[in-house]
């Protein structure tokens, strides 16, 4: 298969390629499926640069086709917090910070019977609050997000959370990806990309970004995805990253972007790796 049109390998102790095989520079070989997933080949998604002959991670067919294939794989894809109303998925998004979404699912349904308005939480004292979501981790911070963030929305917004980006980056504790999840998942308006470890560890993965910082890795997304798509991509991507592009050891084998993916860090390839496609 080509693959995106690369520059042809140089000859060597480089493993000879199936017939017809893109050959790239700058790679390092694995081993090689003698039966390559099922898929669109990637010759026939994105074609070579008119100008300049080389392989672009960010070409739109490219794009498009990972895009068909997440909505294929996770088609009715939700936010995998647990939430009843938008203050509940502000509050469950604020303690799943370096915290896994099962356990805050865990925590929110007792939390918010205990507490069951904004005004019980804005009424509290984050001490108050520490012992109900310890198991979540850095809870003193956590707790005085929480009841900042009750008293900023009762206070100034009359109990209702804002629906606008530059409401939410008021209230403590939510920062641009929260603002992102609670605008997307539970208003519905795509202002940006939620960008949380799996977003920002496999678009690296698949090249639509170099870079680390997440604010920079949304605004790359931005560019090359439509923005019909923010909101949805997010949540597929996340939902992947949990189920098959796992941190220590993807499961490429099964992946259905496998034949798109040059991951320097791939564990079973039809393509070639590209060094500089890393988490």
């Amino acid at each position: 298969m080509d693959h995106f049109g690369e520059q042809p390998m140089p000859r060597g102790n480089i493993p000879r390629q199936p017939s017809k095989a893109g050959r790239h520079d700058n790679v390092k070989s694995v081993r090689v499926a003698t039966k390559p997933l099922k898929a669109t080949p990637a010759r026939a998604i994105a074609r070579p640069s008119r100008t300049t002959g080389r392989y672009n991670p960010l070409a739109p067919e490219r794009v498009t086709e990972i895009l068909k294939r997440l909505d294929a794989r996770y088609p009715d894809v939700k936010c995998a917090l647990h939430h009843n109303s938008a203050w509940e998925l502000l509050v469950a998004t604020i303690l799943s910070a370096q915290c896994t979404d099962a356990r805050v699912n865990m925590v929110t349904p007792t939390l918010f019977e205990k507490y069951p308005t904004i005004e019980h939480f804005a009424a509290l004292e984050p001490e108050e609050l520490e012992p109900d979501i310890r198991s979540t981790g850095f809870f003193r911070n956590k707790s005085k997000s929480i009841v900042g963030a009750a008293r900023k929305i009762v206070g100034d917004f009359g109990g209702a959370v804002p629906r606008t980006m530059e409401d939410l980056l008021t209230i403590p504790g939510a920062a641009r990806k929260t603002a992102n999840v609670v605008l997307g998942s539970w208003f519905g308006v795509a202002e940006g990309v939620v960008v949380d470890t799996h977003v920002q560890r496999i678009a690296r993965r698949l090249e639509l970004t170099k870079n680390e910082a997440p604010q920079k890795i949304e605004q790359d997304l931005m560019r090359v995805i439509p923005q019909d798509k923010w909101i949805d991509f997010s949540h597929q991507i996340i939902h992947h990253g949990r189920a098959i592009c796992i941190a220590r050891k993807p499961k490429c084998a099964e992946c259905p972007l496998e034949d798109l993916c040059h991951a320097a860090d791939k564990t079973w390839s039809t393509v070639d790796i590209h060094k500089s496609a890393k988490p």
